[in-house]
């Protein structure tokens, strides 16, 4: 390969020190790869992290010599991958400063920070740095462990040696962005996979530039005096303007460069050995100029949580001011409310963040590991809770509703129509065309006057399907490629065009499947090369056909075009295929066109328009000079060869329609049944046309039945927009179908009013939407709603939309992984959302509310008790429990027992899915909310009062008497609680519950500093400890009990 900054292909070593580079998926986005190793000379060095001072701020066009480095005009970046966070130097600053940015770790620390002022201080140092100790401990080694992770991947990959790229390593990855200069391949092309770059998983056919593929060696190419002239980088994946020039030629070569000559970085090689030159590298690769950041995802539990904490502190402020005024504001008033500050401290709970983020850590854990969802990953471990409250789900169709598997469905010749029961007359059409010949068949059809009718309709008839047939059978970019199959090897396959070993590649399923269905009905593509392509007859007999040129498929253009000559006749044909509302206008007039392509998409199909045009010698010549000029234009050059290519677009001749259907998803219907009885209204949006995406929603059941559909009619014009809205506002309980140019047109005007109309429908489906749109959308539904929403797609198309919901979930199809790996979670099956919304997600978010207000039932506990232990002593601020009885608390004496709640369960999986309904409880927040928060800091408030007044009134001499008595009392009830709480027991709660009560039993033995021990033995302690426990406990039990006896919940009716 050759670098811009290389004066020598490192090819002669390459039979040693080719080498395949592991790419892991997760780099997917910075696929950087060392070209130091590639390169006899190193690449330059930056003098420092930043790139400006080193000439590489701005983007500029290059040119790149062959052999030639001391040309050089600049300096480009180095080709590696760096993607950690923090160096060796800003790791600890770094992680530290994440830290204590945020109000509440700040809060805490400067807490740990007053025990070094004395008048301040209240007990042992130790019991207010080591609980934030272990916070920052945990975070850190965290921290510590991604990057370390990082560095090794990035030490594994920039560490490799890189001379050739070949098909002796499975998926093996182009290391940067290239010109493609030649191939070992026979045909003189290769095939490349680009599912890291642009999510799509199928072949795109990649050329080499004629004038290097036709050198005898790869050593001539450092013989040569040749350059490459590249535009600026930029983030445009599908174009490439370029130009490649060799100056010692007779006369000098000068050929254009597109996006055909290309080699991306992250790329797959499928086929043969291929030598290129790097032209970008580092930050101005394409794979890394596409990567955008997404935004980071902080949960609405997270943020209620967070609301909760802010009261919190709120009443910590509150109580100590109150303990002060009580006090008169005597004395150093001002230093007694930061003592008090100090000694309601945990009010506020420094365990709450370590335990849910422990907690989320668990439910991801379980979703990866359920066997009913095969294959599903959790790549944002912080929000599995949000899966618990979707309102809105938004899903892309092809690949996610959809199977994206082409079935060929129907033939349409205008007068006559073949379905998939009379194929067999299109291949005795076929066959008849062969075997009587075409010419004379055509002969007769014209001339033969006094045949019967019947006759003659028939041969016409005939002459039509083969025209059609043909034409399907050449306007494509598929390739047969041959692979041995046991008994035959790959050679013998291809010299004798075996059927049982040829496999077609193609970038599109669409092509596959027309291809594949012309061999069933007796025409078979058998090989193809960069300038011929041969077809079989079903005679036996091989066609040849040379390739002059070829138009490829663009969204823009939404058309492709071949232009071929038949070796056997010399005719020149240009073959066009595209989409409707562009064919339209290229055709020759005709009045059954629109009418059947809307028949056609009605019934689900995807349509395509075939046409063709005969073209004289002269014709071509004309063009072929016009086309390569504009070709070889540096500016304007989309734009002048789309001038070129549009003077040949007129007045063709129609010949078919083809109608290929997509097929659904296994399980589609009862998983969209399933979400919209849990109350998840289903939007789709998708960049279909209206008929087959509206088609597609009432085959899926995303619209049923006897549901009215209002089609949202064109818009253009404000004025229209508002007359089209108003005959939508008078439709109820009615789903909204409607294109993207009328949907921009709505938002530009009237977005309230229609987000407004289009949040009470039952469904919704936007078709002919761009990724902009997806994402647009799915950020009004968040900012008119404020609901939680969910997209689902599988395509690089899709990326933006997941990006921007709440929770976006990817689907593994045959486009690729680029959506999978940017999602939140990922899914093999559109099926496994039911389980993984009604199940995972509903456990998630019930158990994640339980175990916040029981943690913070437990902080508060103690605060009250705390609050009448001061009271009672005249307000002193002096603290209840000291030492190791503070971290005891809320580590080793409760922590097992209360985080066992993320294994509780109200009802069984299996009654989730079966009754979705419990789903839309949740949708209300009631599991978190102020009625139930307010419920447990009253409940925290009688138990605290009830233990400490408890211990107060049955204590008998001695201080140390009362933290015995009321710290048991303590643990006991928290302990109770947990039990009370818990609805469905796992072994592992039994064994918390166990270990914690063994824990502090065992530990009495090393805390006589603050409990005596010879009491703790005494029947009267026992008896005081029971008593008080019952009393705090008691009631809760009866009050559960008359509750689910009077006023059950709704999953209790299920369960009993």
């Amino acid at each position: 390969m050759v670098g811009p900054l290389a004066s020598a292909i490192q090819y002669q070593n390459s039979s040693t020190h080719t080498r395949t580079i592991p790419v892991d998926e997760s780099h997917r986005e910075k696929m950087r790869i060392s070209s130091s190793f590639l390169l006899p000379l190193p690449l330059p060095l930056r003098c420092c992290p930043w790139s400006r001072c080193c000439g590489m701020g701005d983007f500029r066009p290059r040119t790149v010599w062959l052999g030639h480095p001391e040309k050089r005009e600049q300096r480009y970046p180095r080709n590696v991958i760096n993607n950690q966070k923090y160096n060796f130097f800003t790791f600890l600053p770094a992680v530290l400063f994440n830290q204590f940015k945020y109000f509440f770790n700040l809060y805490f620390l400067l807490l740990a920070c007053s025990q070094f002022v004395p008048e301040l201080r209240l007990g042992a140092l130790y019991t207010y740095w080591v609980p934030l100790g272990l916070v920052l401990i945990i975070t850190i080694m965290r921290e510590a462990v991604e990057e370390i992770r990082c560095y090794l991947r990035d030490k594994e990959v920039n560490s490799q040696i890189y001379s050739k790229l070949s098909t002796r390593g499975e998926n093996q990855r182009v290391p940067a962005d290239m010109i493609f200069l030649r191939t070992s391949e026979r045909n003189g092309s290769c095939f490349l996979r680009t599912d890291q770059l642009d999510g799509e998983t199928d072949w795109k056919l990649r050329l080499p530039v004629a004038c290097t593929q036709r050198l005898p060696t790869a050593a001539d190419l450092l013989q040569i005096r040749s350059y490459v002239y590249a535009e600026e980088p930029n983030i445009d994946i599908h174009n490439f303007i370029g130009t490649f020039t060799r100056e010692d030629g007779d006369p000098p070569v000068n050929e254009s460069l597109s996006i055909e000559n290309t080699l991306w970085a992250s790329t797959v090689v499928a086929s043969g050995t291929v030598v290129g030159v790097v032209i970008y590298t580092g930050r101005e690769l394409r794979s890394v100029m596409n990567t955008s950041n997404p935004r980071h995802k902080v949960g609405l539990f997270d943020l209620e949580v967070n609301c909760l904490t802010k009261i919190l502190f709120g009443a910590l402020v509150v109580v100590s001011l109150v303990m002060v005024a009580l006090q008169h504001f005597a004395g150093r008033w001002y230093l007694q409310i930061f003592r008090f500050l100090l000694l309601f401290s945990h009010i506020v709970p420094i365990s709450l963040r370590v335990n849910l983020d422990m907690g989320k850590m668990v439910f991801s854990w379980m979703i990866k590991k359920d066997s009913k969802i095969p294959g599903t990953m959790v790549r944002a471990s912080t929000i599995p809770e949000q899966l618990g409250r979707i309102s809105y789900l938004l899903t892309d169709k092809t690949g996610t509703l959809t199977q994206n598997e082409m079935v060929f469905r129907r033939l349409h010749l205008g007068t006559v129509a073949y379905g998939m029961d009379s194929m067999d007359e299109v291949q005795s059409h076929v066959f008849s065309a062969y075997t009587q010949g075409v010419k004379t068949l055509l002969y007769n059809s014209d001339s033969s006057s006094r045949a019967p009718a019947a006759t003659k309709v028939r041969k016409t008839i005939s002459s039509r399907v083969h025209e059609a047939v043909k034409a399907i059978a050449l306007v494509h970019n598929v390739t047969p490629v041959y692979e041995a199959n046991g008994v035959t090897d790959q050679a013998e396959a291809e010299q004798h065009y075996e059927d049982t070993c040829r496999v077609y590649q193609a970038s599109s399923p669409d092509e596959v499947s027309l291809v594949q269905w012309t061999e069933s009905v007796g025409l078979t593509l058998v090989g193809r090369d960069q300038s011929s392509m041969q077809l079989r007859t079903p005679t036996g007999q091989i066609l040849n056909f040379t390739i002059l040129q070829i138009f490829p498929f663009t969204y823009e253009s939404k058309r492709m075009g071949i232009i071929v000559r038949d070796e056997s006749t010399g005719e020149i044909t240009f073959y066009m295929k595209g989409a409707d509302v562009v064919m339209a206008g290229i055709v020759q007039y005709n009045d059954w066109l629109e009418e059947e392509c809307g028949n056609m998409a009605r019934e689900g199909l995807r349509v395509l328009v075939v046409s063709k045009k005969s073209l004289t010698e002269e014709q071509y010549q004309d063009f072929e000079a016009r086309y390569v000029q504009a070709k070889l234009s540096v500016h304007d050059r989309s734009l002048k060869v789309a001038t070129v290519i549009e003077s040949l677009e007129m007045e063709m001749e129609l010949l078919c329609l083809t109608g290929v259907e997509d097929q659904l998803q296994t399980d589609v219907r009862p998983t969209l049944e399933i979400l919209r009885n849990a109350g998840i209204k289903v939007w789709m949006l998708t960049g279909d046309k209206l008929e087959t995406a509206t088609c597609t929603a009432k085959n899926a059941h995303l619209i049923t039945r006897n549901q009215d559909i209002h089609i949202f009619r064109s818009v253009t014009t404000r004025g229209e927009a508002h007359l089209e809205l108003n005959a939508f506002r008078r439709k109820h309980d009615c789903a909204l179908v409607i294109s993207g140019d009328s949907l921009e047109v709505c938002l530009k005007y009237y977005e309230y009013e229609f987000m407004e109309l289009a949040c009470q429908c039952p469904a919704v489906v936007c078709c002919r939407c761009t990724p902009t749109q997806k994402a647009q959308i799915v950020r009004l539904l968040q900012e008119r709603t404020g609901k939680l929403t969910c997209a689902v797609g599988d395509g690089g198309n899709d990326v933006s939309m997941i990006q921007e919901a709440d929770c976006g979930v990817g689907v593994e199809g045959k486009e690729g992984k680029q959506a999978s790996l940017a999602a939140d979670f990922s899914v093999t099956q559109f099926k496994h959302l039911g389980r993984l919304l009604m199940v995972h997600g509903r456990n998630s978010y019930k158990r994640s509310a339980a175990l916040s207000q029981f943690v913070i039932h437990r902080s508060l506990c103690i605060s009250a008790m705390q609050a009448v232990f001061s009271s009672v002593f005249f307000f002193a601020s002096v603290p209840l429990y000291q030492g190791f009885l503070t971290i005891g608390y809320s580590t080793v004496y409760t922590m097992f027992p209360v985080f066992s709640l993320v294994l509780d369960k109200d009802v069984k999986s299996e009654v989730a899915m079966l009754y979705p309904e419990l789903y839309k409880d949740l949708l209300k927040g009631r599991p978190l909310s102020f009625k139930t928060f307010l419920i447990w800091v009253l409940i925290s408030i009688y138990q605290g009062s009830i233990i400490m007044y408890g211990a107060l009134l049955l204590f008998e001499s001695e201080f140390v008497h009362i933290v015995a008595i009321s710290f048991t009392s303590l643990i006991l009830t928290e302990l109770l609680m947990v039990a009370l709480t818990i609805q469905t027991w796992h072994w592992l709660m039994i064994v918390g519950e166990l270990l914690s009560l063994a824990c502090y039993v065992a530990s009495l033995v090393f805390l006589h500093e603050f409990i005596d021990v010879y009491f703790i033995t005494t029947v009267s302690f026992l008896w005081k400890v029971t008593a008080i426990t019952l009393v705090s406990c008691l009631p809760l039990y009866i009050l559960k009990y008359l509750r689910r006896r009077f006023s059950p919940p709704n999953y209790s009716k299920l369960t009993s």
